[in-house]
């Protein structure tokens, strides 16, 4: 039962931060307020699979803006417009707030395709989202445990 919580936590944040719309802050939250789960080890899964998430947005940035121009790609124009903006006006530390919703995912493409550095990204994108993820248990274990 636990490894099935922590496995399904990773594949939730993982896939919540591709570009697929799926939610893990319900998940973690949910596993948070279970006796089963230790919330450190619940903080750490969620983060480490939603950096790989964006990572693999960093990736399709970095290799696959040839097919921009396909309807079925993932990063619509309008999206990367404002993600792009952003990433010029604030620069690297924006993958901070890569955990944002509707910005979040287009910055991390973004920041493929403007080819910054990948450890800087990660380190980044990891501590933005690590702390999303501490406030997402405390805020669960303080309002409902």
């Amino acid at each position: 039962m636990m490894d099935a919580g922590y496995l399904g936590l990773f594949a939730s944040a993982f896939l919540a931060s591709t570009l697929i719309p799926v939610s893990s802050e319900a998940v973690l939250g949910v596993l948070s307020l279970s006796r089963d789960f230790n919330a450190p080890a619940l903080i750490a899964v969620a983060t480490v699979g939603n950096t790989l998430g964006a990572v693999v947005n960093w990736l399709l940035g970095r290799y696959c803006l040839r097919w921009r121009d396909r309807k079925w790609f993932p990063v619509k124009p309008a999206a990367m417009a404002r993600a792009t903006a952003w990433f010029q006006r604030y620069g690297v530390w924006s993958m901070l707030l890569a955990w944002a919703p509707v910005i979040g995912d287009p910055l991390t493409f973004i920041a493929g395709v403007l080819r910054m550095n990948f450890l800087l990204f990660v380190l980044l994108v990891g501590f933005g989202k690590a702390v999303r993820y501490i406030v997402v248990v405390a805020v669960a274990q303080g309002a409902f445990g």
